[in-house]
């Protein structure tokens, strides 16, 4: 992922450089995997002790500046070029022709480095500098010359062996890739992962929508249906899931359903619209071959419905409305916000982005500038992780859609670039993402990741009655999001911070239902009907937010632990003589199977991210809340075959000690996988200490879909989410830091002017 030129006015930053003392002792640095403060053993990179020893330039006020600058932050986003290299490397390193002829690269990412490296970094190599952020110790800490090489970790195919591998491989300064391979990286490891699967691919869908439509009793099959024009059929290649052992991932398989629009000239129209049931088909991804076919069932195609389109102008289904004059939004000033490089400040806040193919939007090193404490760390990593969309319905096909829209397809592959107007309003800074495709190039999507400032309402408003003095505040926040297309959904990802130290996270739900084909004169008990041979079957989608916390927190140091809420209603007695009684009563969430919870709203439960060591002035340990918004729980029987790959949709909250190679709640490969010893239902029986460590929250949250008529022929957004929430963070809320609201609207085009307060009320207009 890289930054779009010309999108935006960065803010420049002085460049890391100075000069050390050379009479240091000198160190090394340990492999970088491994804690670079405690652990040293011998490598090429060396290392100057104590911090005390190097001379500081009297142009930075005191802060020590390395002798090297260093060009890329350790979190960045690897480059085009970086990823061209490894791919180059890796395939360079395949034994033989046919071997490097049959690899596919599903996925080439940063491999992120330890938190003491990124502390490091932020620290004395990339302005702001943040010295404070490195523990103390004896001595000082070691300060290397240089930071470590940037690594990439690539998930490759074998297409001709059916194999999945995962390499390892060391970049050196990479600026472009040239013609004769120079800058070629080091494989660090390789290893092959059996029993697996790994995401599908865009190409591989392409090439799977070809070999159906030329396939011929499914030609004849349409024929049937009166369909003799192959260029109306669209071919949505679902993935298999795990249902029997006949899905096991001995075999990439996919399960198409299959779609046709009714007009060959009008490109836009909704596909969506027609269904075509009664049709089994199963094909080898591997060898892009059908291998089993059946027309099961002749269902009618749904007849055209005149409301089924979605495109602006004069539709088939009316005009569109005429009577909305424009809305502008506008800062001549330009933007609060200061970036550089994938570096974001605003207001108080400070933190990373970056971008992965199956995560999509990453935020990293969240932190708070408290004017009395300095710069308070809140969080080290936070992302979407999976995300799944179970159909209960249970005729065929639809029993088996329950889509892993992350670990199946990848919610970053699949997003798009944002146009501004119209994703996006007002000042805006784009980022674009860099990716591999199947066959190694790579590509890049323009304007992927959208940086702006909203206006958000009212932050805080009192008036005195007695005076009829007023003060408001009015809130701003700064959001950052994409937008992903799977399938027939849209999926809007945002983070959003707030003045008064909130951090929202929020999923709109757009696009287009998933539909089924109706025999005349039927209905559907699990689904609404829409339109004329046209039913939408109920769903559900989940989400997991993977939440690394670092509240008050170093890196280095394991000072949090979580702390459950819940409103209890006090018994009636001599303590509740009028019956009105509840307070809040706290329960410290003790190890991994005790903090396997689920939202309630009849007690208000949520959940605290407290600092062991850290206590505001009232004497009250510092953290930071969760606070569930409107959530759900499968609406399946125990024994779905979706849960024994998404068994950790089962809670609503998980908790567990940070592990670096526990990522994604049902594993990495959950295509195909019946889900034995893996994923996070596996790694909490470990029932792990969380009393005082370094804590990982998981919280799933969802929504029903029961759909509605108006859901057709375009859904509605809908928007899900929960918020995290100072409590006890602050000594007072920074809502008062923020500049007041004019007190007299006078502007020039306010059709009314606001009036003075007389005797308490308002002055009539």
């Amino acid at each position: 992922m890289a930054t779009a030129q010309e999108k935006a006015t960065p803010t420049s930053f002085a460049s890391a450089a100075g000069k050390a003392a050379a009479d240091g002792v000198l160190q090394s640095w340990t492999d970088p995997s491994q804690d670079p403060i405690t652990n040293r053993s011998s490598t090429s990179v060396s290392m100057i002790r104590p911090v005390s020893s190097l001379s500081p330039d009297p142009n930075t006020k005191g802060i020590t500046i390395m002798t090297r600058a260093q060009t890329c932050h350790p979190l960045e986003p690897l480059t085009a070029a970086e990823i061209s290299v490894a791919v180059a490397t890796v395939r360079a390193a395949g034994a033989t022709p046919e071997v490097r002829d049959s690899m596919r690269f599903v996925e080439v990412v940063l491999v992120e480095p330890v938190k003491h490296v990124v502390a490091l970094a932020d620290a004395y190599f990339f302005p702001p500098f943040q010295p404070s952020l490195l523990p103390r110790t004896k001595g000082g800490p070691v300060i290397p010359t240089k930071l470590p090489p940037r690594r990439a970790r690539l998930v490759v195919y074998n297409k001709r062996s059916n194999e999945t591998s995962i390499w390892i491989v060391e970049l050196a300064e990479v600026r472009a890739t040239t013609r004769g391979g120079h800058h070629r990286g080091k494989v660090i490891s390789s290893e092959v992962v059996p029993n697996v699967q790994p995401p599908m691919d865009a190409v591989e869908y392409a090439e799977c929508e070809a070999v159906v439509k030329d396939f011929p009793p499914f030609r004849e099959a349409m024929k049937k249906r009166g369909i003799d024009d192959m260029d109306l059929v669209m071919v949505d290649p679902w993935c298999a899931g795990y249902h029997s052992d006949s899905d096991a991932p001995s075999r990439r398989l996919a399960k198409p359903l299959i779609f046709c629009r009714t007009e060959s000239d009008c490109p836009m129209e909704n596909g969506y619209a027609r269904p075509v049931e009664g049709i089994h088909v199963l094909v080898d991804m591997q060898n892009m071959v059908v291998i089993e076919f059946e027309d099961r069932k002749l269902i009618p195609l749904p007849p055209a419905d005149p409301l089924r389109n979605y495109t602006s102008g004069e539709t088939r289904g009316g005009v569109d409305r005429s009577d909305i004059k424009p809305l502008q939004i506008i800062q001549p000033e330009g933007p609060s916000f200061r970036v550089s490089g994938h570096f974001i400040e605003w207001q108080k806040w400070n933190f990373r982005i970056g971008f992965t193919p199956r995560e999509g939007l990453v935020i990293y090193s969240v932190a708070y500038v408290d004017d009395g404490r300095g710069r308070r760390p809140v969080a080290h990593r936070l992302s979407f992780v999976e995300m799944v969309v179970p159909y209960g319905d249970p005729n065929d096909p639809h029993y088996r859609k329950n889509a892993f829209d992350a670990g199946e397809d990848g919610l970053g592959k699949n997003a798009h670039s944002l146009k501004k107007g119209c994703d996006c309003l007002g000042y805006i800074k784009y980022f674009d993402a860099h990716f591999t495709n199947f066959t190694g190039g790579v590509e890049t999507i323009e304007n992927c990741v959208c940086l702006h400032e909203e206006d958000h309402g009212i932050l805080w408003k009192h008036q005195d009655w007695r005076t009829g003095l007023a003060e408001v505040r009015r809130s701003r926040r700064l959001s950052v999001s994409f937008v992903c297309t799977v399938a027939n959904y849209e999926y809007g990802f945002f983070w959003h911070f707030y003045q008064d130290g909130k951090i929202e996270a929020e999923v709109k739900l757009t696009g287009i239902l998933s539909l089924g084909a109706l025999p005349p004169g039927e209905t559907r008990k699990y689904g609404t009907t829409i339109a004329p041979g046209l039913y939408a079957p109920v769903h559900q989608h989940f989400f997991v937010a993977r939440m690394d916390m670092a509240v008050d927190c170093r890196p280095g140091e394991t000072f949090n632990q979580v702390v459950e809420v819940n409103v209890k209603i006090e018994e009636p007695g001599k303590d509740n003589v009028h019956n009105n009684a509840f307070y809040a009563e706290e329960e410290l969430l003790r190890s991994e199977l005790q903090a396997m919870r689920d939202c309630n709203p009849l007690s208000a439960r949520h959940w605290i991210i407290r600092n062991t060591r850290t206590v505001n002035r009232s004497g009250q340990l510092t953290g930071f809340k969760l606070m569930p918004g409107s959530n759900c729980l499968p609406l399946a029987g125990s024994e779905a075959k979706f849960l024994r790959r998404a068994a950790f949709l089962k809670h609503n909250l998980w908790v567990t000690p940070y592990a670096r190679d526990e990522m994604y709640p049902g594993g990495e490969f959950p295509n195909q996988n019946p889900r034995v010893g893996e994923g996070l239902a596996t790694w909490v029986k470990q029932n792990r200490s969380l009393e005082e460590t370094d804590v990982v929250l998981w919280y799933v949250f969802g929504v029903t879909h029961i759909p509605r008529l108006e859901d057709w022929p375009v859904m509605p957004v809908e928007r899900i989410g929960f918020m995290l929430m100072p409590h006890g963070f602050f000594n007072s809320s920074p809502a008062v830091d923020v500049p007041p609201s004019a007190s007299d609207l006078d502007l020039k085009d306010n059709v009314v002017a606001a009036k003075p307060i007389q005797n308490g009320l308002l002055a009539k207009l």
